[in-house]
C-alpha cells in the first residue's frame, strides 16, 4: 500500500466514524473520556417550538383579518377577545 492510499484510507475511516457518531447521537466530552450518549429532546426547545407554532397561528389570523372585508373584521376581533 503506497502512502497516498494509506492517507485516503485513514481519512475515510475518520469520516465514516464521524457520520456514525452523529447518526447515533454520541458526543465526546473531552479528549480521552469515554463517549456519552446525548439525552432526549430538550424541554426548553420543545416549549419554544410550541410558542412559535402559536405565534404562527396568530400571525395567520392577523393576516386573514387584514385582508378580509370590514364586516368580517368585527367578528374576528370579537372572537380574538374571547381567546386566552
Amino acid at each position: 500500500m503506497n502512502p497516498f492510499e494509506m492517507v485516503v484510507a485513514i481519512v475515510a475511516i475518520g469520516a465514516i466514524a464521524s457520520v456514525l457518531r452523529a447518526k447515533y447521537g454520541v458526543v465526546r466530552r473531552w479528549k480521552g473520556e469515554e463517549m456519552v450518549a446525548r439525552p432526549g429532546p430538550d424541554p426548553e426547545a420543545q416549549a419554544l417550538r410550541e410558542e412559535i407554532r402559536q405565534l404562527k397561528a396568530r400571525v395567520a389570523t392577523l393576516e386573514r383579518i387584514a385582508t378580509d372585508s370590514s364586516s368580517s373584521l368585527d367578528r374576528e376581533i370579537e372572537s380574538l377577545r374571547d381567546r386566552p
